[in-house]
């Protein structure tokens, strides 16, 4: 098969497209109600595992409070659908991946495909580093510095909405070196001139940490240097992506001249 064509060349209905996006957003929603449903017996304990890195740092005998009448029951079903959520990743990057690839060329395939997948873990990989690195160093700090005669005691709902905020923010500040790649293999710009604005890089990591965790030095830190690092890590693999991308072309440019030659022999014979 010609690498120039995609395998869907012939042209279909725009109703046939806007059926099988149908089906595939049919399969999401059913798959992450499944998860739903299977998760939502453990919401209680996916809660209090979620809260372990506040709850350590609560004075003796205090404890977190809701202070809404329905909290003890919708806080952790929010919980439980966000979960699911974002335990379907895969499969909702597969349908979307199952939808596109008949579109896109065979070169364009076997970038695309390590892409979906590497964002995936990076953003699994950020919301493990929000919990286990940036929770126990934010919650020790801040259950520190207040007033002695001041008891802490959190609410759940409120709580909940701070730690979404902060998996959120790390997640999708993980998803750097894919957006980095893309730039650079999409042609936009190219890993020297993308090397070369590092230090607006660096400050917009810190800006974006600033308005992205709360307003303290340690969390903003905590997400601005890792952004800054996976940046670099992005113009690695770009660089790679655009030098093969060059002695591809070289090739192709290569094989032209060679049949040009051949050409030129027969016309003289």
């Amino acid at each position: 098969m010609n690498d120039s064509v995609p395998e869907a060349d012939q042209r279909q209905p725009m109703v046939t497209h806007l059926i099988e996006l149908r089906d595939r957003l049919l399969r999401v929603l059913l798959i992450v109600g499944l998860l739903f449903v299977g998760m939502f017996p453990f919401a209680n304990k996916l809660y209090t595992f979620v809260s372990e890195p506040l709850r350590v740092y609560l004075p003796e005998n205090a404890t977190m409070i809701a202070t809404e009448v329905a909290s003890p029951f919708l806080t952790p079903f929010k919980l439980t659908m966000v979960l699911a959520v974002f335990a379907a990743m895969p499969f909702i990057l597969y349908q979307a991946w199952a939808f596109i690839a008949p579109g896109l060329y065979r070169k364009e395939r076997h970038i695309v495909l390590p892409i979906m997948a590497s964002s995936v873990l990076l953003f699994y990989g950020g919301m493990a580093f929000a919990y286990y690195v940036v929770f126990p160093l934010v919650f020790g700090f801040f259950t520190s510095v207040g007033p002695a005669d001041v008891a802490v005691m959190t609410d759940i709902s409120k709580y909940l909405d701070f730690v979404l905020k902060l998996f959120f923010a790390f997640g999708i500040a993980f998803e750097i070196p894919i957006a980095t790649v893309i730039l650079i293999w999409t042609g936009v710009i190219t890993p020297d001139k993308l090397a070369n604005k590092r230090p607006y890089v660096v400050v917009g990591c810190f800006v974006i940490g600033m308005l992205l965790t709360p307003p303290d030095v340690i969390s903003q830190a905590l997400l601005a240097i890792p952004m800054w690092l996976l940046f670099e890590v992005g113009v690695f693999f770009g660089r790679m992506i655009h030098q093969r991308a060059d002695s591809e072309l070289d090739d192709d440019s290569d094989e032209g001249d060679g049949n040009l030659h051949d050409d030129d022999k027969i016309d003289r014979a």
